[in-house]
């Protein structure tokens, strides 16, 4: 596994991800939500990690992911997390926040903390998580602009511009399809048709664009949870799993508790447990312990 505990690997260059989609690599991207699933996630030797706008909303703030969380509070996660990582991190960036400028300082504001990319959405404000109901989109010249905006704001092309859609739930496959070609034509470097119902609504989406293509693999949402490579097939490049993680840690977590409330003790839980040695050494201890040791007081 890769380890990331190291200060030269913290903040590695962010380029790597667009060699692979531009070589066509399929890229699977893990939801990480705070510090301690980025950590974990980083090790692990994955092509890139999703920052989730609906997990990193609920670990920070304990809120629903509603249009509740500012630019502010989310550029903040998308820094430490960077900080903290070597793996390119893709970043949720809403719907930019506001109008065109406030699409422009978004983007400029998640390429200078670092992120690899970012993914803005066509909703209405608020904005409301994709796979939940009432979920409304701007005009499509409204969103389009958006996208040119967020194009045109990046200071590098390495930075890469995710532009989604969230039609298909009120407004259908085709109209989601051809929002999803006006972003392609507006600059945009991949594609997101948000909550496709069906293979068939999948390989109508991969049949209709050219460049690479994201989906969005939540358990228990509206699209089906498909194989790597039938996702390939469809004509997808990139696949995020935005709420694995934080919905495998509250299992985890209401099984751990609930052990400790019905026992009075952690003796003899059924939960796997991340070993406390091999955790201390995953926050970066062991700097500590031989920066202590070095600079340790005499006398």
């Amino acid at each position: 596994m890769k380890q990331t505990n190291d200060a030269a690997n913290i903040g590695a260059g962010s380029s790597t991800l667009q060699q692979k989609l531009a070589g066509g690599a399929f890229v699977g991207a893990p939801g990480v939500f705070d510090l301690i699933s980025a950590r974990i996630a980083d090790r692990m030797g994955f092509d890139a990690l999703y920052m989730t706008g609906y997990g990193t909303v609920a670990s920070y703030l304990g809120l629903p992911d509603a249009g509740l969380a500012t630019y502010t509070d989310m550029l903040d996660r998308v820094a430490r997390i960077v900080q903290m990582t070597a793996t390119p991190l893709i970043a949720d960036g809403d719907t930019g926040y506001g109008g065109l400028l406030n699409v422009r300082h978004t983007v400029r504001g998640y390429e200078a903390a670092g992120a690899t990319a970012i993914q803005l959405e066509d909703q209405q404000f608020p904005k409301k998580c994709g796979h939940t109901p009432g979920r409304r989109v701007i005009p499509m010249k409204d969103a389009v602009r958006k996208i040119e905006v967020a194009v045109e704001s990046r200071r590098s092309d390495d930075f890469l511009i995710i532009a989604r859609t969230d039609a298909r739930t009120s407004l259908g496959i085709d109209e989601a399809i051809a929002r999803a070609k006006a972003f392609e034509a507006a600059g945009a470097d991949l594609i997101f048709v948000e909550s496709p119902e069906s293979e068939v609504e999948l390989q109508k989406v991969g049949d209709a664009i050219g460049k690479p293509l994201v989906v969005n693999m939540v358990e228990g949402g509206s699209t089906p949870i498909l194989s790597r490579e039938r996702l390939k097939e469809l004509g997808f490049s990139l696949a995020i799993f935005p709420t694995m993680g934080f919905l495998a840690a509250g299992a985890a977590l209401q099984s751990a508790y609930a052990h400790l409330q019905q026992t009075g003790s952690s003796k003899d839980t059924s939960v796997p447990l991340y070993p406390f040695d091999e955790f201390s050494r995953l926050m970066g201890f062991p700097e500590i312990w031989s920066f202590e040791a070095q600079h340790a007081e005499v006398g």
